[in-house]
């Protein structure tokens, strides 16, 4: 862990952020492409629960989306058992709204959205992490490195449901630590937003090699609320949400089936070449749906 001089002070703006979005023409949808009800899975940050992407929650269903909650109270719990149960979360998800399903995560959220979708890539769209440490989980402030490790320390005297420190540097998470090191599968398209600004996270470990970097001018509580956020969200959610078009439709089991689109130039019918079409079903239909 490499000791950083305390930066937390930068984060004293982020409510500035958040009013400066309610009354930017964005906010009302202004500017950014419109969704097609693609599902939009919602993980919050280290301590924090769903209530923190709140904001984030009513615009995207405003221009369109369907934003799902994590079920994540206080985003304090071993990082395996997280995973395990937002995979349950995520196959109910592309089951209900038969689709892939787009994943924002914000700080520790976006450390549980990359490994989730490497190991489930068929059930996602698209990731976003918002101001995530890929490359050292440490490079944070130092008081926020204080506070996990006195969150591990009450994980560790036996606190229910908060992670110890084993989780952290022994044996519990090692499958866990290693899906967060390794690239994402290519399939999935992975944004990485950072700032320069960032008062909690060293910008410089948000860039991880196999994600698309994007900057910004944020804090970092303001990642989740800020104009500059949701202008990049609204945009590569709209990518994603092409893109999954392509691809495959889930089918009521929660199993992807792949797209089988084949070219049949040159061949006859009587030959037997054939052409199978996935389309998307349950749209638009299934835009209102925490």
């Amino acid at each position: 862990m490499k000791l950083r001089v305390p930066t937390i002070h930068r984060e004293a703006t982020a409510a500035a952020e958040a009013l400066a979005l309610v009354a930017h023409p964005l906010w009302r949808g202004v500017g950014v492409p419109r969704g097609d009800g693609m599902p939009v899975l919602l993980i919050p940050g280290f301590l924090v629960g769903d209530s923190s992407l709140r904001l984030l929650a009513k615009w995207l269903e405003r221009i369109g989306y369907a934003p799902e909650r994590s079920g994540i109270a206080s985003n304090v719990a071993c990082s395996s058992a997280l995973v395990r149960r937002l995979e349950r979360r995520l196959e109910t998800i592309a089951r209900e709204h038969r689709s892939r399903v787009a994943i924002v995560g914000h700080s520790r959220g976006g450390t549980l959205a990359k490994v989730l979708a490497q190991r489930n890539p068929h059930l996602v769209s698209g990731v976003v992490a918002l101001g995530t440490p890929f490359l050292d989980p440490f490079q944070i402030d130092p008081v926020v490195a204080a506070a996990i490790l006195a969150t591990g320390a009450l994980g560790t005297v036996g606190v229910p449901g908060v992670f110890g420190v084993s989780c952290l540097v022994g044996s519990c998470c090692r499958e866990f630590w290693q899906h967060y090191r390794d690239p994402l599968d290519r399939g999935v398209p992975f944004v990485s937003v950072y700032s320069r600004r960032d008062g909690i996270v060293d910008w410089r470990a948000c860039l991880d090699p196999s994600a698309e970097p994007i900057a910004i001018d944020s804090t970092h509580l303001g990642m989740a609320a800020s104009v500059a956020s949701f202008r990049v969200l609204g945009d590569r959610l709209a990518r994603f949400a092409r893109e999954r078009r392509k691809l495959e439709r889930i089918d009521r089991s929660g199993r992807s089936r792949r797209a089988t689109v084949r070219s049949v130039a040159g061949r006859s019918r009587a030959a037997g070449a054939s052409v199978a079409f996935d389309h998307e079903h349950g749209g638009a239909a299934n835009a209102a749906g925490t």
